[in-house]
C-alpha cells in the first residue's frame, strides 16, 4: 500500500515534476513491499498531477492498491515504449541514482522526457527524516541488538575463532525476533580490532585480547547498528585504558551536543578534537557516523565535509574509534535519534569497560 504522505513529501522536495524511482529500498519505503527484480526493470513513476504508476514484471506479485496504478510487462515487451506511454515528454524526468545504464540510455535515446536529471536527492532527504512508524521500528531493532550483544559476548571462550562466533550470530538474532542482519557482522580479536572493516577469520581468541563486535539486525525492514569493545579474561593495560576512555569520551561528548540545527560537521569535529588532543588523531581514520534506516548506510553522514544541520527525525550513528594495532583497536558506536529538543540514544548497552570470558 502506497504511503501517500511520504510520496507527497518527496514531491515537495523534488526539482522535477516527474520522478522515476527504481531503488528497491526506496520502493519499500514508499510501498511497504520488498521487490527483488534482479536484472529486470522495476520502477515507480510519481508526479504532481497523476496517480503513481508501478512498472512491474509479470513474474512478480503486488497486491492491488487503489492509490497506485500497476502496469505489468513481460520479458519480451517493449519496456521503453510502455514507459513512454506514461511519461510527460515535454517535462524533465528525475531518475534514480542507481538506475542501470541498460535502461536509462534507451530512455534517453527514445526521448521519453524533455531531459533527464538525478532525482534521488528528494527521496534521500525525505528518508532522512523518520516518521513515528519508522522510529518505533528502529527502537525495536536496537532493543533486539542490545539483547543480542549480551548473548554474543557469551560465545567467547577459550579456543574459539572469529568465524565460529560470527557463524552463530544470525540464529541469535532470529531467536529474538529479527529477520536478518543489517550487514555482515564484524567480530575481531586482538590486533584485528584495529582494522575498522575486518571480516571474521580463523584467528583464535587469546587471553588479554580486545574483542570488538560491530553488529546489527533488521526488524520489519529497519536496521540497527552498534559496536562495543570488550577485553577477554583480563582488563586493559594502562595504555589500552587510556585509548578506550578517549573513545568513550569522544562518543559521549559528541552525543551531548545533538539537537535540531547543529551542523553535522561540528559534531564530527567535537569527537575528533577529543581524540586528537589525546594524542591519537591519526588513528581515528573514518567519519564519525552515517545515517541509517531501511539500509544500514543511507544518504547523509556525520563528517567534516557535511555542513547540513540536524533535523528532528534524523537517526544516525556516533562511532568514534582509535585503531592502533600495537596498543588497541577500539570503537564505541550508538544510534541516536534527533528529537524536537535534543537526542535519544536508541541502543542502551553500557559503555563501561567490561571483561568477558
Amino acid at each position: 500500500m502506497l504511503k501517500k504522505e511520504r510520496m507527497n513529501r518527496i514531491l515537495e522536495k523534488a526539482e522535477q515534476e516527474q520522478l522515476l524511482i527504481t531503488d528497491p529500498c526506496a520502493l519499500f519505503y514508499l510501498l511497504g513491499t520488498w521487490f527483488y527484480p534482479g536484472e529486470r526493470f522495476l520502477g515507480l513513476l510519481i508526479s504532481k498531477d497523476r496517480k503513481p504508476v508501478l512498472f512491474l514484471n509479470a513474474l512478480f506479485h503486488y497486491e492491488d492498491d487503489p492509490e497506485t496504478e500497476t502496469v505489468l510487462f513481460s520479458d519480451t515487451d517493449d519496456l521503453i515504449g510502455i514507459l513512454s506511454g506514461y511519461t510527460d515528454h515535454d517535462r524533465a524526468l528525475g531518475v534514480d541514482k542507481i538506475m542501470p545504464a541498460r535502461f536509462l540510455l534507451p530512455m534517453m535515446e527514445r526521448k521519453i522526457a524533455s531531459s533527464f536529471s538525478l532525482g534521488s536527492l528528494a527521496v534521500d532527504l525525505t528518508r532522512a527524516v523518520k516518521d513515528e512508524e519508522e522510529i518505533a521500528l528502529m527502537r525495536k531493532s536496537s532493543r533486539i541488538n542490545d539483547q543480542a550483544m549480551v548473548l554474543f559476548k557469551r560465545l567467547i571462550h577459550e579456543g574459539v575463532t572469529e568465524k565460529e562466533v560470527a557463524a552463530q550470530t544470525l540464529a541469535i538474532y532470529r531467536s529474538l525476533g529479527a529477520e536478518a542482519f543489517s550487514f555482515e557482522p564484524i567480530v575481531a580479536f586482538g590486533a584485528n580490532a584495529a582494522d575498522p572493516h575486518h571480516m571474521p577469520d580463523d584467528t583464535v581468541i587469546q587471553e588479554g585480547d580486545a574483542v570488538l563486535f560491530d553488529v546489527g539486525c533488521k526488524y520489519h525492514g529497519y536496521c540497527s547498528d552498534m559496536t562495543r569493545t570488550f577485553f577477554y579474561k583480563k582488563g586493559p593495560s594502562p595504555e589500552q585504558e587510556k585509548v578506550y576512555n578517549l573513545v568513550r569520551r569522544a562518543n559521549e561528548e559528541a552525543e551531548k551536543m545533538l539537537k535540531p540545527g547543529v551542523p553535522l560537521c561540528d559534531v564530527d569535529k567535537k569527537a575528533r578534537d577529543i581524540i586528537t588532543e589525546g594524542g591519537f588523531g591519526p588513528y581515528f581514520t573514518h567519519r564519525l557516523g552515517h545515517f541509517i534506516g531501511v539500509e544500514d548506510h543511507e544518504f547523509g553522514d556525520v563528517s567534516a565535509a557535511n555542513t547540513r544541520k540536524t533535523e528532528a527525525g534524523n537517526i544516525h550513528s556516533i562511532e568514534p574509534g582509535i585503531y592502533f594495532p600495537e596498543i588497541l583497536g577500539c570503537r564505541i558506536e550508538d544510534l541516536v535519534l534527533i528529537t524536537e529538543d535534543g537526542y535519544d540514544v536508541l541502543n542502551k548497552y553500557p559503555h563501561e569497560i567490561e571483561i568477558i570470558g
